[in-house]
């Protein structure tokens, strides 16, 4: 889960008591949820807002609940003409501390806002999906590669897509033309996400069936989901057993 502690003090709550507001309530499901006999996982990231000041603050604030409750970084907000750079000394700090970022780019802007994101220690992109205006003949039978797709794509960098989150904000002109389709045949580390659930009107299970509906197959949905298990902010033996899950789910290995 991702949240911006900073869109949540106007009732006085500071940034640190914020962040334990969110927790109890992240407590409270997962503990619900294991009356009902589910599991439930949950780690927060916080954002700090592109257009505003305070980055320093919530980067040293995941630092600080890194072993209570916070796994990464972000910055949220709006994309344009608020580059990453403008950040540097928040990712500065959260690189010295080792700790996970993920940043949104390369959705109200194009390919050079990823490239930035990279530059600044991204380990995943938010939407990622301009990224193709780094390809050469993105769809034609010989597509060429730039700088930045070219890292990403050896990096294995996770791409967040959200199928009807980028048509809404017109990253991606349909479902059926969006460019994931082309970068996960090109190999890139193309993952489904929601974006807002409740602002775009969608579940996790309703964009996989539009993406069947545009012609994934089981195969594409499952190497899709392991991609996103691979790039979770977790331990790596942690992640190892999220994706032993995710076989069992689909049907391969032992139930």
């Amino acid at each position: 889960m991702r949240y911006a502690p900073e869109q949540h003090v106007e009732g006085g709550l500071d940034l640190q008591e914020v962040v334990e507001a969110v927790q109890a309530g992240i407590d409270e499901g997962v503990a619900e949820a294991a009356e009902a006999g589910n599991t439930i996982r949950v780690g927060a990231i916080l954002d700090a807002m592109r257009h505003l000041d305070r980055s320093p603050e919530i980067a040293a604030l995941a630092i600080v609940n890194r072993d209570k409750c916070c796994v990464g970084f972000d910055i949220a907000g709006p994309e344009f003409g608020f580059p990453a750079d403008n950040h540097a000394p928040a990712f500065t700090a959260l690189r010295a501390a080792h700790m996970p970022v993920t940043i949104h780019a390369g959705e109200a802007d194009g390919a050079d806002s990823v490239g930035e994101a990279l530059f600044q220690g991204a380990r995943r992109i938010g939407h990622g999906v301009r990224i193709h205006e780094d390809i050469e003949d993105f769809n034609g039978e010989e597509p060429s590669l730039g700088l930045v797709a070219r890292h990403a794509l050896d990096q294995q960098i996770p791409l967040e897509c959200c199928p009807t989150s980028n048509v809404q904000t017109a990253a991606a002109p349909s479902i059926e033309n969006h460019p994931m389709h082309t970068l996960r045949d090109l190999g890139f580390a193309v993952t489904i996400n929601t974006d807002n659930r409740l602002v775009s009107g969608v579940s996790m299970s309703g964009e996989f069936g539009v993406l069947v509906e545009a012609g994934w197959t089981k195969e594409d949905l499952l190497e899709a989901t392991l991609t996103a298990a691979w790039g979770a902010f977790l331990p790596y033996e942690e992640r190892g057993d999220l994706a032993e899950t995710i076989l069992e789910a689909y049907g391969f290995g032992e139930a």
